[in-house]
């Protein structure tokens, strides 16, 4: 008997596509704990100019020019911190562009500060790449030298000999961008499900101190294929592929209201933020007009822009006036969000030189609010953001 599909009956995964357009193989870890995904397919719908002798649309002949475009919104999860990157770090490195850097975790010396980092041991890192101590994540502002690191903001606790530096995964920018495959199964087995191949993102937004943690992707992509009107070719496939087996999978999510906020040409963490919202755009177009395909051939980023938007309340303290006073001079700060604060449950963002909008005063209630609304990041050569989880 035929029955109705349950919108929770749903399962998402994604994977990172090595040609474009050519469906990646998944397994049970490249599960995401994605809420919604919207797909939407068009024709692209032209004017026919023949006389027919009537009014009566004739229709347009198949094989036209399709696109394909998409929304996903997931969440922040806990995630295994010693194996691979998160679940849903393919689409991040389709934000971005730069392949997962991994750091392995190591020990500190003696001789660390809450900006300085000793190691026992050679650490390997590079600048920009993040590390976690004791539910912090911090970015690495310069490297002195192999055994030694200077942090991007300072560790609330000093690190004491022979404590542990957590393990982390950062994402830097690049000039290409990879496109990624995106699942979409359903329950029952008989129900249609699809795929979404030559997914690229286009922007994502990161919300903070919301409900939840949650990312919200979008962006184009070259064809979505779906297992009721497969033929094979479609993705590069044979035949429509079955999802993994199912294993256990984390719903841990986590609350919006945890994390840090780090401001200012020296930074200084800020208590007062009360809404923020950070937009990563690739300007993203894809090779959908060459003649011979009525499908996207590559995609073609353009430039990258990336932008903080945020409020906090004022106070009379030198940290808050010195971010009015960058705006006024339009002079860079840095800016690092921190979601979460229990290890296996981190995720950052470090922009190290933003332009502050000058901010907009709100005092529709009874505490005075400033909002900087858009505020620009900027850089040399792809290094204007940068992406980790720890």
């Amino acid at each position: 008997m035929s029955v109705y599909i349950s919108s929770n009956a749903n399962r998402f995964y994604c994977s990172t596509e090595y040609t474009y357009g050519q469906v990646s193989a998944i397994t049970q870890g490249n599960r995401i704990p994605a809420g919604k995904l919207t797909a939407k397919q068009q024709l692209e719908v032209t004017s026919r100019k023949d006389k027919t002798g009537s009014r009566t649309f004739a229709g347009l002949p198949p094989g036209g020019r399709r696109k394909t475009t998409f929304e996903l919104t997931t969440y922040l999860t806990t995630w295994d911190v010693t194996g691979a990157p998160p679940s849903y770090g393919p689409l991040f490195q389709a934000t971005l562009g730069g392949a997962p850097l991994l750091f392995p975790g190591g020990t500190a010396a003696a001789g660390s500060s809450s900006t300085t980092l000793q190691f026992g041991a050679p650490h390997g890192l590079t600048s920009g790449q993040a590390v976690t101590y004791l539910g912090e994540l911090r970015f690495v502002a310069a490297v002195v030298n192999n055994m030694s690191v200077v942090m991007s903001a300072p560790f609330s606790t000093t690190p004491t000999a022979g404590t542990a530096i957590g393990p982390t995964v950062t994402y830097f920018p690049a000039t290409d961008l990879p496109s990624v495959s995106i699942f979409d199964y359903w329950s029952p087995s008989t129900a249609v499900h699809r795929i979404l191949c030559g997914a690229g993102v286009d922007k994502v937004t990161v919300k903070v101190n919301g409900d939840f943690h949650q990312f919200q992707f979008s962006g184009v992509a070259q064809d979505l294929a779906d297992s009721t009107s497969f033929s094979s070719g479609v993705g590069q496939l044979a035949a429509f592929p079955a999802e993994p087996a199912l294993g256990a999978f984390d719903y841990s999510i986590v609350p919006g209201n945890l994390g840090q906020v780090w401001l200012g040409s020296t930074p200084n963490q800020f208590f007062t933020l009360t809404d923020a919202q950070l937009v990563i755009g690739n300007n993203l177009d894809s090779r959908s007009q060459e003649f011979g395909s009525s499908l996207p051939l590559a995609l073609a980023p353009g430039t990258r822009t990336v932008s903080i938007d945020f409020k906090l309340y004022e106070q009379d303290d030198t940290a808050t006036q010195a971010l009015y006073q960058a705006a006024k001079q339009q002079s860079p700060i840095s800016a690092m969000v921190q979601l979460g604060q229990q290890p296996s449950q981190l995720f950052g963002v470090y922009m190290q030189s933003v332009l502050p909008e000058v901010p907009e005063y709100d005092d529709s209630s009874a505490r005075l609010q400033w909002h900087f609304a858009s505020s620009r990041a900027q850089g040399t050569v792809d290094n204007e953001v940068i992406i980790a989880f720890g």
